[in-house]
């Protein structure tokens, strides 16, 4: 059996093209961990892209390791064997360095799963110089990472073409040296400056449960921990480094346009965590998308809004211009214009995704949406004039202010869409389906909507009830949502401290039932998910330096309760959040 799993992971790698074979000998071995299976790690470009990075260093080799899916998971269960890594089907527990890449907070429980099969202990203060480090990095690190303190060594907070060559200088000069364990963690915490030791650090609590002091145990130590990034992104750009079928995204390389997004919706952790927003250069990305199309004929465009990037239309034009293809990620319906659709239908694509997020102008003026009921309406007759093009709109439940009203005007928004899509598709006869993602609502760190709590469950489980009823009265428009009880789950990693870590482990030993380890936690989970948070008291994330200055989030906060839109993030313009300040 245990060559069955070898066998599988060679298999595997015939599969694939792009990745990287290296001799032990010397190196510092990382175990590139994706805490989830290889369909939705390989479809993960911030996870190939620092792939990429480890691999660059003749000093360093990273293999990946995968949450075990399919028939991986019975076999490693039957033998008994520990956690292999991909490229050279060695043991976890053989490398240097595990360095997970977490982007999503509901794996978190993953990480605990794979720390067990390779046989690695759990508990960080657990682990002895024989045992690899733990590391963690990913947006939801430099969002709060207090969840997962007691099961990592240190985080690398930021993005990892700032920090990852600085953390991995001095790592691998430590690793010559022989350095303890204690004395390592010691040295990366003070001289690696985006890099955070929960275990160098003391938390204390008041008597209602809130922080009351979060302080560095040594001098060393610094207070706070900036989030490292580059003023300007640097070229290349971000883009798969490996390819396979296996992936959301079939054999088509992924390549980042930019990163960030200056229309600041007060609910988007991204439009604010990786301020100033940041774009590749036209020519830049052309470079790399010739390189690319020369062995792969399609590509997937990614960025927050992949329309906002200045010169688009040539971007896409010139992607056709060399036979190529091509798919966008989310596109802003105000920023739609024609040349862009005619582009999108002639490389082939069949969905046209837009956000407009909440029903009606009142609410889209509390998130700070900057769209029109007008934009959307316009950007929907556009779609359907240009071609027979799916639409897909994406909607959120439970925003703060939300009323019975607002859900209301929702359903009247789509029922004016396809009313508008009816019409301008008149001509040719046909119109496909209109598909709604009606989600939940997750405050997040970092916004201004991070003192709001998560809405009751029962009272979003109401909502969708109702809407289920109102969209399936309506003809041609199918409505899909989300679990409630998974995104109280996210706000809770999302919200807690470290003490969730006790939640966590407790999910671990139920094999994952969270309804049980809920009920049974001795911490108290709606502590964290529904308690409005007070603006004084000290969050579990504080410590983490973004430039945002905390004024400006309450600011934006109290024009969200007066439903009050503020102006979109000019970069270099202006010194309203602090970013562009700190970064001069």
């Amino acid at each position: 059996m245990a060559d069955q799993l070898i066998s599988l992971y060679r298999k595997r790698l015939a599969r694939e093209k792009g990745w990287v074979g290296k001799e032990w000998g010397g190196r510092c071995a990382v175990a590139l961990a994706f805490p989830n299976t290889y369909r939705l790690g390989m479809s993960n470009l911030g996870f190939q892209s620092v792939y990429g990075l480890m691999n660059q260093r003749p000093d360093v080799l990273a293999e990946r390791v995968f949450l075990p899916g399919g028939p991986e998971m019975p076999l490693y269960l039957q033998t008994g064997r520990p956690l292999l890594s991909l490229e050279s089907q060695s043991p976890v527990g053989d490398f240097h360095l595990l360095a997970f890449s977490v982007p999503f907070e509901n794996d978190y429980q993953n990480i605990l799963k794979v720390l067990d099969l390779a046989k690695v202990p759990l508990a960080a203060e657990d682990r002895r110089d024989t045992h690899p480090f733990v590391m963690a990095g990913g947006v939801t690190t430099f969002l709060n990472p207090e969840p997962l303190t007691h099961f990592i060594d240190f985080f690398l907070l930021g993005e990892a073409e700032e920090t990852l060559q600085p953390f991995l200088d001095l790592f691998v000069d430590l690793l010559r040296r022989g350095t303890a364990r204690v004395e390592t963690l010691m040295q990366l915490a003070a001289q690696v400056p985006s890099l955070y030791v929960p275990s160098l650090y003391h938390v204390s609590y008041a008597e209602d449960g809130r922080i009351s002091a979060f302080i560095p145990k040594h001098a060393t130590v610094p207070a706070k921990i900036p989030v490292g990034k580059r003023r300007t992104l640097t070229p290349p750009p971000a883009h798969s480094q490996i390819i396979t079928a296996e992936t959301e995204f079939g054999e088509r390389p992924l390549v980042e346009l930019g990163r960030g997004c200056g229309r600041s919706c007060r609910f988007c952790a991204a439009g604010y965590i990786y301020r100033p927003p940041r774009w590749h250069t036209i020519e830049t990305l052309r470079t790399c998308i010739e390189g690319l199309l020369a062995d792969h004929p399609e590509l997937g465009l990614l960025a927050p809004c992949v329309n906002d990037l200045p010169e688009i239309e040539v971007l896409t034009g010139f992607i056709l211009e060399q036979g190529g293809s091509f798919s966008a990620s989310s596109l802003r319906a105000d920023a739609l214009t024609p040349t862009l659709l005619e582009h999108l239908e002639a490389a082939g694509r069949k969905t046209v995704t837009i956000a407009p997020e909440a029903g009606s102008e009142r609410l889209r003026r509390v998130i700070n949406k900057h769209l029109s009921r007008q934009d959307i309406l316009n950007a929907a007759r556009s779609i359907a004039e240009t071609s027979d093009f799916a639409l897909r709109l994406y909607f959120l439940i439970g925003l703060p202010t939300e009323t019975q009203e607002d859900l209301s005007e929702m359903v009247q928004l789509v029922k004016a869409i396809k009313h508008r899509m009816i019409k301008a598709s008149a001509p040719r006869g046909t119109l496909r389906p209109i598909t709604l993602s009606i989600n939940c609502f997750v405050p997040k760190p970092f916004t201004p909507f991070q003192w709001f709590g998560l809405e009751d469950v029962r009272e979003l489980k109401k909502k969708q009830a109702w809407l289920r009823q109102a969209f399936a009265r309506e003809g041609g428009v199918k409505a899909t949502f989300d679990v409630p009880r998974w995104a109280y789950i996210q706000a809770l990693l999302a919200l807690g401290d470290r003490r969730v870590s006790r939640i966590l482990t407790a999910v671990h030993r139920s094999e994952g039932n969270w309804k049980k380890a809920l009920k049974e936690s001795e911490v108290n989970p709606e502590f964290f998910v529904s308690r409005p948070k007070a603006f004084d008291e000290i969050l579990p994330w504080d410590f983490i330096e973004h430039g945002i200055r905390k004024e400006h989030l309450l600011r934006e906060y109290h024009l969200a309760l007066a439903a009050e839109e503020s102006e979109i993030c000019e970069v270099g313009k202006c010194r309203r959040c602090g970013v562009c300040r700190a970064s001069e």
